[in-house]
């Protein structure tokens, strides 16, 4: 999986930069912080124009994050990938064939460990690691776990997404509108 070619994907915010991209030749997005009423409306819009949505699941407002409400989201809205820290959803999405996204945080190693062992637990298809732009990490976070790695979080210029491409990232997550259209 490589995003078809894709290596931009655009974290949408708000309602106003979702509409925007929607007229771009832009395949792939993520969508942060979306409220679920917006849920069906945003998949059939995305849908309607071709898009492909990895949902944050963890930033859903008004949805608990458990395996109930991943179920929902699996059956009823239907994205393309799921993004979480939680196992649970990883796995349930992964169980519905939508595509998993684990977040780690590179905050310090104890945290990288707790991450390494839900990885080899759940298997998911994509590891993004926060903060992106540190591209050593990133060959590291690959090389441990054998995961396809996104670097997401404080990359803001084109010469950060070089880096961490080169340093084996599939793709770069960011809400920074003048790096979208880089490819």
């Amino acid at each position: 999986m490589d995003f078809n070619g894709q290596q931009v994907l655009p974290a949408i915010k708000s309602m106003k930069d979702f509409e925007k991209i929607l007229t771009s030749n832009i395949e792939y997005i993520v969508m942060l912080e979306v409220h679920i009423s917006q849920l069906e409306s945003i998949m059939r819009y995305a849908r309607s124009h071709f898009k492909k949505v990895l949902l944050h699941a963890d930033l859903i407002q008004g949805l608990k994050n458990d395996e109930y409400s991943t179920e929902f989201l699996c059956q009823k809205i239907k994205p393309d990938g799921l993004i979480s820290t939680r196992g649970s959803v990883l796995k349930t999405a992964k169980k519905n064939g939508i595509l998993s996204i684990q977040r780690l945080f590179l905050l310090d190693t104890i945290a990288i460990d707790t991450s390494y062992k839900l990885a080899e637990k759940v298997h998911p298809d994509f590891i993004e690691v926060l903060p992106g732009c540190v591209p050593h990490l990133i060959e590291k976070v690959h090389i441990e776990t054998g995961i396809p790695v996104i670097a997401g979080g404080l990359i803001t210029k084109k010469e950060e997404i070089n880096s961490v491409l080169a340093a084996g990232a599939k793709a770069v997550t960011t809400s920074r509108k003048d790096l979208w259209s880089i490819s």
